[in-house]
């Protein structure tokens, strides 16, 4: 197939397009770093700077969207919740008009998403028809995935991604964490009771295949392993895993003090379970946090 990605230089992007050109298909990566791309995702992947340079002669067989500013990064202020719009919803929107112009319309489209969705959940098992939350992140993936849902009009299979916490050994939560962890510096967060949706990067690439290639499956998907865990939970199988302590509390008004508006992210969660993946068959490698953090960790 002829595919293209937007966040293809992403912890899950890369990891996509290594698996994607494993099975032989043609990649594009949209990027503002064009130049990067052959050394980020492969030599033999093409870059495109531009949605511009979509032209409607020109055709692709999907269309991978997980484009996205980083949403825990900076200050919430009014000007990076607009980049945070921007980097997901406008960027979607111009490419639902790129499909609309395409002489040749993708065959589907997996648009990104995230558990976010749901809002602050902490005691309730989420599937996939769970109503959405009401605070900032909640809407930002609720319009995220509203600006997807019309390329369904134009023919085309939409798979909405909603993704949990990614376990990689290339970053991500964990290249975050491991540091203070290994040097007995990790904390629980606030009170601990924050569900945390998590699932291992093979796995989430093997369910984005799966969407990919199966013409029967449409509409939002939790992309998750089965087994959530609290926020206290996740804390000691992270330090039994490093073999180290984990007696500190990282308080959660400190951290309102310290994050603003985005400590939601730390100090709330949801439990989402990827109900409909495993309707579908679909079978984990990793189903539980121990296995998903050694194989990691290399251990």
């Amino acid at each position: 197939m002829k595919i293209l990605m937007t966040g293809g230089t992403g912890l899950i992007g890369r990891a996509l397009c290594k698996a994607l050109r494993a099975e032989g298909h043609q990649l594009t990566v949209l990027s503002r770093q064009a130049a990067l791309v052959p050394e980020m995702c492969g030599k033999t992947v093409q870059a495109m700077a531009s949605l511009d340079e979509w032209h409607s002669t020109q055709h692709f067989d999907a269309v991978i969207n997980l484009a996205g500013a980083p949403i825990v990064d900076a200050v919430w202020t009014p000007a990076r919740k607009q980049i945070l719009r921007d980097s997901r919803i406008a960027l979607t929107e111009k490419l639902l008009q790129r499909i609309a112009d395409a002489a040749h319309k993708p065959a589907v489209l997996l648009s990104g998403s995230a558990v976010g969705y749901y809002g602050n959940r902490p005691d309730v098992e989420l599937d996939e028809q769970s109503e959405a939350g009401a605070d900032f992140a909640a809407h930002l993936c609720a319009d995220w995935e509203n600006a997807a849902v019309p390329a369904s009009a134009l023919g085309v299979r939409v798979c909405l991604l909603r993704t949990g916490l990614v376990l990689s050994d290339q970053g991500g939560l964990l290249g975050r964490m491991l540091l203070p962890f290994k040097f007995a510096l990790g904390a629980r967060l606030g009170a601990g009771r924050q569900g945390m949706s998590w699932v291992h990067i093979d796995d989430y690439v093997a369910m984005v295949l799966r969407l990919l290639h199966d013409e029967q499956l449409s509409g939002a998907f939790n992309m998750t392993a089965p087994h959530p865990v609290s926020n206290a939970e996740f804390t000691g199988q992270l330090a039994h895993a490093v073999g180290r302590p984990a007696i500190f509390v990282a308080p959660g008004r400190l951290l309102k003090w310290a994050m603003g508006e985005r400590a939601v992210l730390l100090l709330e969660g949801q439990r989402a379970l990827p109900v409909r993946m495993l309707a579908a068959g679909f079978k984990f490698t990793y189903p539980e946090l121990p296995d998903a953090l050694g194989a990691v960790l290399g251990k």
